[in-house]
């Protein structure tokens, strides 16, 4: 199974959640990032049901705050 993570090709044994898919790509700081999966932004809740397919393309998104002082 192939997916696209980040932009980068991925090949998969198999279809995995997106929870499986944070520990498979060994995504730093999970309990912070926002998943992006074909456009769609999910809820953290979805992470353990929602499953990656093939051709899927998947973006891990971390949200800085800052920039006034």
């Amino acid at each position: 199974m192939r997916i696209t993570a980040n932009g980068n090709n991925v090949t998969l044994d198999r279809e995995l959640t997106v929870k499986e898919l944070l520990v498979e790509l060994k995504v730093e700081a999970p309990e912070y990032v926002t998943v992006q999966l074909n456009d769609n932004i999910l809820l953290t809740a979805d992470f353990p049901t929602t499953i990656v397919k093939d051709n899927d393309a998947v973006e891990f998104l971390y949200f800085m705050g800052g920039g006034a002082r």
